[in-house]
């Protein structure tokens, strides 16, 4: 009976260990929205010490403006990590912290959260402000992924 009991410790320990590691295969990252220091924003969103606004990326991007203490925000973090995969490769979704990154915040007028903006590659970026439905995102993609 003890080895019996030994047996089933030994092999639900081993069943975790391959659950939780993918049975052994390679894991896959998935999409999520991904955070963006200053220095990032200005390397693949814009270049906000250059003359003008131009955008830099190659697919339509939203920018997520939040901060950790915002009731809101936190809300649709878990929304917009969908989205980013649902549509990836369509789209990139960032995150900007308005307290970690008061200049970029600063730069768009960002004075309320969450403001939300969808940047087609080519036109203008619209703004949105305040919470949303997974579907109301996904009208402004849909939107912004036309205009491509």
């Amino acid at each position: 009976m003890k080895r019996l009991v030994i047996f089933m410790v030994l092999m639900s320990i081993s069943i975790g260990t391959m659950a939780a590691c993918g049975n052994g295969s390679a894991r896959q990252k998935k999409a999520s929205a991904t955070e963006l220091s200053s220095k990032d924003f200005n390397l693949k969103v814009y270049d906000l010490e250059a003359e003008g606004l131009k955008y830099l990326g190659d697919k339509p991007a939203i920018i997520d403006f939040n901060a950790t203490w915002c009731g809101p925000c936190r809300r649709i973090a878990p929304i917009l990590d969908e989205l980013a995969q649902e549509y990836d490769g369509q789209i990139v979704i960032y995150k900007v912290d308005v307290d970690k990154c008061p200049d970029v915040a600063e730069a768009f007028g960002i004075q309320s959260i969450p403001a939300v903006l969808y940047i087609p590659v080519d036109g203008e970026p619209q703004m949105t402000i305040g919470s949303r439905s997974k579907t109301q995102f996904q009208q402004e993609i849909e939107k912004i992924l036309l205009k491509k």
